[in-house]
C-alpha cells in the first residue's frame, strides 16, 4: 500500500493508494508538503 500523508497548518491528511502511479498522480497535485511512502500494513477503521 502506497501512503500520501499531507502536511497542513494544524492536521494532517492521510490517503491510501493501491499503487505508486496512483498516489505519485496525487501528489503532483498537492501544494502543501506532503510525503509518500510504502508499507506492507494495511489500515483499518
Amino acid at each position: 500500500m502506497w501512503v500520501v500523508t499531507i502536511f497542513e497548518e494544524k492536521t494532517y491528511r492521510i490517503f491510501e493508494f493501491e499503487t505508486k502511479e496512483e498516489a505519485l498522480m496525487v501528489l503532483e497535485t498537492i501544494e502543501s508538503p506532503a510525503i509518500l511512502s510504502y508499507t506492507k500494513l494495511t489500515l483499518v477503521a
